[in-house]
C-alpha cells in the first residue's frame, strides 16, 4: 500500500490553499493579458470601477473592437430597453448561423482630418424614390450607402423636407457642452435609428435608440417617450472630445415626415431638447467632390457595403436554381461536327412581313412568342395575388365567384336541390325577388295549379302531424307570440305552416303520405328556430271583390305597398284579413302540432300572419285555392321546449283589428333561458368533397404577343413534343457518329411555331461524349411539315436544296432538317450601347455589374460603349478606365440628352459590321447568361432579339423581386450591326428632344426588312426602379449648396 503524508498536509493546509490561489491568479492574469493583445478582454460582470461606475463593453457585432465606455447605473424609472442591431437582431449576431465566419467588412476606423470651420452643420445624404417605412428597406437600396441621390448639409438634428418615399443618412460629430451623463432620444415618422460611437471612429458606432423595425411605427414631432426603444441609456460624455454619430431615417408615402434627435442631462425632471448647431459638426466637407468620389463616405456598423443576409426561401420561383443559368459554362460541341447530321432545308417562315406595308407602331401585332421546355418559372406566381390576368376569367368574375366552376361537388342530387331551395329561401332573397303592386294581381290571375312541378322537383315532404278534418269551420289565424316578436336579428317573417305543406312555386299540393316514410332532409344553411305556439284566431273575411291572399305569406306580397319599417322602432302590425274562398264551404285554418318559426325585423317585433295551409279542396282552381306555402315543414326546425310545455300569450287587438303585440323585457327573456326563434349560424359541411380534372391553363394561351397580361411567363412547350423532337435528333446524331454521344438531360428547348410550313426549334442538350467528357449541344433545327417544298419556303432561288416532291418519311410525319443560314456564333462580339448624362450612381453600378459579369463568365468578347452628354456629376471616362472591363469606348456629345441620337452615335462607333449591338438602358441588372442569350437569338440577316425585362417596383430589389414584365417595351434590342444599318438605324430626326416610342418605330422597320424578332422573358433580368424626377440633369428648386444627381 503506497504511503501518503496525510498528517503533513493537514498541518500545512493553509499554505497549500494560498499556493493554489496564487497560481490561479497568475494564470488568469496571463490569459487576460493575452486576450488584450489580441483585441479582446475578459468580461467582468460584477466588477465596478471608481465612483461606483459599472464597466461594460464588447464588440461592434462585426468583429471590430469598440472602445469601452462607462455607464452610470440606471435609475429604476428610466427605460431599460436593450440595444438592438438593425433588423431586430442582436448587435453581436448580425450574421445568422453558427458556422463560418462573417464576411469581412470595410469599416472606417479613422476619421478624416477635422477643421474648426466644420462646426454648426452635419452631413446629409438623401436616397430618393425608395418605398417602405423601415430602415431595413433603406439598407436594401442598391446605392446605399455610397451613392446617394443628393449630398447636402443640415444645421440641426431636426429635418422635415415634406416629401415622400425617401431615406436619410445624417452623420457627423457631437460636441458635448460639459462632462456628465447624457440621455438621447429619437422621434420620427416613420422609422429611424440613432447610432453613437464612444469616440470619433465610425467603426465603433452602436445603436442607442430607435423608432420601430417594421415600418408601421411612428411618433408625433417632439414625442420622445412614446416607445421604450426611443430613449437611450445614460452615456458618459466629455466636453473635450467629439463623438461620431449617425442618424438613419426612412419615410414612406404617408404621414408628416420628420426626424429629430433630442438629448438631456441624466437628471430627474429634465426634458429632451433637439441637438442644435452649437453642438454638431461635419464629418467632412463634400461640396467640392463629385458624386463618383466615395472614398470619404464613412462605413459604420449602421451603414456599410456588403453583409446583406440572403433570404432563406426565395419568394419568386424564378430565383430558384435552374440549369439554364450556368449552362453556358459547359464546353460546346463543335458546330462543324453537326453540319451533316440533318439534311439542309430552306427556312422562310410565313409570319415574316417582309416588304409588307404596316401602319405606325403596328409591328407589335406581328411579334410572336416562343414556346419553352422545361418550365423556366418565368411566370410571376408571387404577384398573382394582385393580378390574376393569367387566367381567362375576368378579375371581376374571379372576385365574385372564384374558381368554383372548375369543381364538381360530390353531393347527391336530392340534397343539392334541397340546399338550393333553402339558400333561395333564407339567403338570397332580395328586393328584385318580390313583385310590384301592378304585377301582383297579374301573377295570381295567371297561376294554374299543376302536379308537374312537384313531380319534376322530386321533393319529399313530411306527413302532417295533426291532419285536419273536412268541413271544419274556418277559424282566424293565431296572433304572433312574444317569442316571435322579440328577436335580436333582422330576418324575413314567415307565416306558420299548415299540417301538410304545399309546393314551392305555386303548384298543386301533393297527397298526404305516411309520416314514417318521410326522412328529414339534410340542411346545411341557416334555419329558423321556431318560437312558441299561439292560439288560433279567426281571420277577418276579405272583400270578395278584392284581390286574393298573396301566394307567399312569409314575403308579404300585398296588393298595396307596406309602410317602410325603421330598424330601431317596432313596426306597426298589418291588419289581419280573411281568406278569399270560392265555395260555400270555408277552409279550416288550424296550426299544426308544433308551430313553425317566424322571425321579423332585427329590433322590432316579427310580423306573423298565422296562415296555415288548407287540408281540403286542394284540387280546385287557382281562384278557390287558398294560400300556398313557400317552405316545406322539413325546411324549418321545430321547437324544443323544455318540459314539454308551451307558454301562450295573447293581447287584445286595437281598434282597427290588428293583432296586438306585447314587449317582454330582456331580463325576463334571459332568465327564461335561451331565446327561441333566433337565426342559427350557418352550418358548415366539413365532409364536402368534390371532383376536379387536371386543368392545364398553359394550353389555353396562344403565341400572340399578349400586351394585356404582365405576370404570365414564357409559353410552355408540351413535354411529349419536346421529347419527340430530341429523340429524332439524337437518333440522327448517333447514326452519323456511331453512337458517340449519349443524352444526359434536356436543358432547354425553344419552339417558334409556323402552322403553314413547320416549326423552328432551338435544342440545348447536355450530352456525354464517348470518353466521359460532358458537352453542350446547342443547335437550331426545323421540323418541316409534309408537302412543304423549297419553292414555297424560299422563292428567291438562293437555296441550294433540291425541291423534294414530298416528305422523305414514308409515314407522312414531319421531318427534321437543318435550316440554312440559321446558325449562331458563340464568339461574336457584343457591344452594349448606353447613353448617359448626370447619373453618376447608376453609371457606377452599371460598370460594376459589367465588371462582375466579365469576372464570372471569363468572356472577353463584349464591349461597353458609353455616350456621355456632358455629365457634370462624375468623370465618366475616368470611371471607364478604372473599371475592369475587357473593352470599352467613350464618346462625348454636347447638348441636351437625346436617347436616339446617343444610341445611333454608339452604333456608328462600332467598326465591325458582323458584330452584335445591344441597345441598352442604364438601370439594368443582367443575369450571368445574358451574353449567351444575346448570341443565341441574334443571327445575321435572319433574327433579332428583344428580351422582356422585369420592371421592379418601388422598394424592390433582385433578391426579392416584386414587379411586372415589361411586355410593351422594346428598348432593349439586340441586332447585328449590318442589319441595323440596313433598316436605317435610329430615327434621330423625329425623336430629337424626346424619348418614348422610338423603340416601336425601330421595330416596324426591322420587321419590314424581313427579320424575325425573338421575344422571350429572361430569368433574373431586371430593370431597377427609378423615377424621372430630375432625370437627365434637370434642375429642381432646392438648397443652393446641395449637390444632387439624376436617378
Amino acid at each position: 500500500m503506497p504511503w501518503f503524508p496525510v498528517k503533513k498536509i493537514r498541518k500545512q493546509i493553509k499554505l497549500l490553499l494560498l499556493l493554489v490561489l496564487l497560481t490561479c491568479a497568475a494564470w488568469l492574469t496571463y490569459v487576460h493579458l493575452s486576450l488584450v493583445r489580441q483585441g479582446r478582454a475578459l468580461r467582468q460582470r460584477l466588477g465596478y470601477g471608481r465612483d461606483g461606475e459599472k464597466l461594460a463593453g464588447g464588440t461592434d457585432g462585426r468583429g471590430v473592437r469598440v472602445a469601452l465606455s462607462t455607464q452610470r447605473a440606471e435609475d429604476s424609472s428610466e427605460s431599460r430597453e436593450e440595444e438592438q442591431a438593425p433588423n431586430g437582431r442582436d448587435p453581436n449576431m448580425l450574421f445568422s448561423g453558427g458556422t463560418g465566419r462573417p464576411p469581412p467588412l470595410n469599416l472606417t476606423h479613422e476619421a478624416p482630418p477635422w477643421r474648426e470651420e466644420y462646426k454648426g452643420q452635419v452631413n446629409l445624404h438623401v436616397f430618393e424614390d425608395w418605398c417602405g417605412g423601415a430602415v431595413g428597406h433603406l439598407r436594401r437600396n442598391l446605392h446605399f450607402p455610397l451613392f446617394p441621390h443628393t449630398r447636402t448639409t443640415v444645421k440641426k438634428l431636426a429635418v422635415s423636407p415634406k416629401w415622400k418615399n425617401y431615406g436619410l443618412r445624417i452623420f457627423g460629430f457631437i460636441h458635448p457642452a460639459r462632462d456628465g451623463d447624457v440621455q438621447f432620444s429619437v422621434a420620427s415618422d416613420d422609422n429611424s435609428e440613432f447610432w453613437l460611437s464612444p469616440n470619433e471612429s465610425p467603426a465603433g458606432a452602436q445603436l442607442v435608440a430607435f423608432v420601430g423595425k417594421t415600418g408601421s411605427e411612428w411618433t408625433a414631432p417632439g414625442e420622445f417617450t412614446k416607445f421604450s426603444s426611443q430613449v437611450s441609456k445614460p452615456r458618459r460624455l466629455m466636453a473635450s472630445r467629439k463623438y461620431y454619430f449617425e442618424l438613419l431615417h426612412k419615410q414612406d408615402d404617408r404621414g408628416s415626415d420628420h426626424v429629430e434627435v433630442g438629448w438631456r442631462a441624466f437628471l430627474p425632471g429634465l426634458k429632451f431638447e433637439v441637438i442644435g448647431s452649437a453642438h454638431v459638426s461635419l464629418y467632412t466637407d463634400e461640396s467640392a467632390l463629385k458624386m463618383d468620389n466615395v472614398a470619404h463616405v464613412p462605413q459604420s456598423p449602421a451603414s456599410h457595403v456588403g453583409g446583406r443576409l440572403p433570404l432563406e426561401e426565395p419568394r419568386a420561383d424564378m430565383l430558384r436554381p435552374d440549369p439554364r443559368d450556368t449552362f453556358f459554362l459547359t464546353p460546346r460541341v463543335e458546330p462543324s461536327s453537326l453540319e451533316n447530321v440533318l439534311e439542309p432545308c430552306a427556312y422562310a417562315p410565313t409570319y415574316v412581313v417582309k416588304d409588307f406595308p404596316i401602319a405606325r407602331y403596328q409591328g407589335l401585332q406581328f411579334v410572336y412568342l416562343s414556346f419553352v421546355y422545361p418550365n423556366d418559372h418565368t411566370r410571376l406566381t408571387h404577384m398573382e395575388t394582385e393580378n390574376k390576368c393569367f387566367y381567362r376569367e375576368s378579375p371581376l368574375y374571379l372576385e365574385r365567384f372564384g374558381f368554383y366552376k372548375y369543381m364538381k361537388m360530390d353531393r347527391e342530387e336530392e340534397g343539392e336541390e334541397e340546399e338550393q331551395g333553402q339558400r333561395r329561401a333564407f339567403l338570397f332573397l332580395s328586393p328584385e325577388d318580390f313583385l310590384d303592386d301592378e304585377d301582383d294581381g297579374e301573377l295570381l290571375d295567371s297561376l294554374e295549379p299543376t302536379e308537374a312541378g312537384l313531380a319534376q322537383s322530386g321533393r319529399r315532404h313530411p306527413a302532417p302531424s295533426a291532419p285536419t278534418e273536412a268541413g271544419a269551420a274556418p277559424t282566424s289565424p293565431a296572433p304572433p307570440s312574444p317569442a316571435y316578436q322579440r328577436m335580436p336579428q333582422r330576418a324575413l317573417s314567415w307565416a306558420a305552416r299548415a299540417a301538410r305543406p304545399l309546393p314551392l312555386f305555386l303548384g298543386r299540393a301533393p297527397p298526404p303520405r305516411a309520416a314514417a316514410a318521410q326522412p328529414p332532409p339534410k340542411v346545411y344553411v341557416t334555419r329558423v328556430r321556431p318560437g312558441l305556439r299561439a292560439p288560433p284566431r279567426a281571420l277577418e273575411p276579405r272583400d270578395p271583390g278584392g284581390p286574393p291572399w298573396p301566394p307567399f305569406p312569409g314575403v308579404f306580397l300585398r296588393p298595396r305597398p307596406l309602410p317602410r319599417v325603421q330598424l330601431r322602432a317596432p313596426p306597426r302590425p298589418p291588419r289581419s284579413r280573411g281568406y278569399r274562398t270560392g265555395g260555400s264551404q270555408a277552409t279550416e285554418l288550424r296550426p299544426p302540432s308544433q308551430a313553425q318559426a317566424t322571425q321579423g325585423s332585427r329590433e322590432g317585433a316579427a310580423r306573423l300572419l298565422g296562415h296555415t295551409a288548407p287540408t281540403e279542396n286542394l284540387n280546385t282552381s287557382s281562384e278557390t285555392r287558398p294560400v300556398t306555402s313557400f317552405l316545406s315543414l322539413s325546411q324549418v326546425s321545430r321547437p324544443q321546449l323544455p318540459g314539454g310545455k308551451e307558454e301562450e300569450e295573447e293581447e287584445e287587438g286595437d281598434d282597427d283589428g290588428a293583432p296586438g303585440e306585447e314587449a317582454a323585457s330582456e331580463d325576463s327573456e334571459e332568465a327564461a333561458g335561451p331565446a327561441l326563434g333566433r337565426w342559427r349560424e350557418e352550418a358548415i359541411d366539413w365532409q364536402r368533397t368534390f371532383r376536379v380534372g387536371a386543368v392545364d391553363f398553359e394550353t389555353l394561351r396562344s403565341d400572340w404577343n399578349d400586351l394585356r397580361c404582365n405576370v404570365s411567363g414564357n409559353l410552355q412547350l408540351p413535354e411529349a413534343e419536346a421529347v419527340d423532337v430530341v429523340a429524332q435528333y439524337m437518333e440522327r446524331l448517333n447514326a452519323r457518329h456511331g453512337g458517340r454521344y449519349a443524352l444526359l438531360r434536356i436543358v432547354n428547348v425553344e419552339k417558334r411555331r409556323d402552322s403553314a410550313r413547320g416549326s423552328r426549334f432551338l435544342l440545348e442538350l447536355e450530352v456525354r461524349e464517348r470518353g466521359g467528357s460532358h458537352l453542350r449541344l446547342s443547335e437550331y433545327v426545323f421540323l418541316r411539315l409534309p408537302g412543304a417544298r423549297a419553292a414555297d419556303a424560299d422563292g428567291d432561288g438562293e437555296s441550294p436544296e433540291p425541291a423534294p416532291a414530298a416528305s422523305a418519311r414514308p409515314d407522312g410525319r414531319p421531318e427534321l432538317c437543318r435550316p440554312l443560314r440559321l446558325a449562331w456564333r458563340q464568339d461574336v462580339m457584343v457591344h452594349f450601347i448606353v447613353p448617359v448624362k448626370n447619373q453618376a450612381r447608376w453609371v457606377a453600378q452599371f460598370l460594376a455589374d459589367m465588371a462582375a459579369l466579365h469576372a464570372r463568365t471569363g468572356d472577353s468578347h463584349f464591349s461597353v460603349v458609353l455616350v456621355d452628354f456632358e455629365s457634370e456629376d462624375m468623370d465618366v471616362e475616368r470611371a471607364l478606365r478604372t473599371a475592369r472591363l475587357p473593352s470599352y469606348q467613350y464618346l462625348r456629345r454636347t447638348g441636351n440628352f437625346e436617347r436616339s441620337a446617343g444610341l445611333q452615335a454608339g452604333v456608328d462607333a462600332v467598326e465591325d459590321a458582323s458584330s452584335i449591338v445591344f441597345l441598352c438602358d442604364l438601370h439594368i441588372h443582367f443575369p450571368a447568361n445574358i451574353l449567351d442569350g444575346i448570341r443565341k437569338h441574334c443571327i445575321e440577316g435572319q433574327l433579332a432579339f428583344a428580351p422582356v425585362v422585369m420592371r421592379l417596383g418601388c422598394g424592390s430589389w433582385p433578391g426579392d423581386p416584386h414587379g411586372y414584365w415589361e411586355v410593351n417595351g422594346f428598348g432593349l434590342f439586340g441586332i447585328y450591326k449590318s442589319d441595323f444599318d440596313r433598316v436605317g438605324g435610329m430615327n434621330t430626326e423625329e425623336f430629337r428632344d424626346q424619348w418614348g416610342g422610338e423603340d416601336w418605330e425601330l421595330l416596324d422597320r426591322v420587321l419590314q426588312a424581313g427579320l424575325e424578332v425573338e421575344r422571350l422573358r429572361l430569368r433574373n433580368f431586371y430593370h431597377h426602379y427609378h423615377s424621372r424626377r430630375g432625370m437627365w440633369g434637370a434642375r429642381s428648386r432646392g438648397r443652393k449648396g446641395s449637390r444632387r444627381e439624376a436617378p
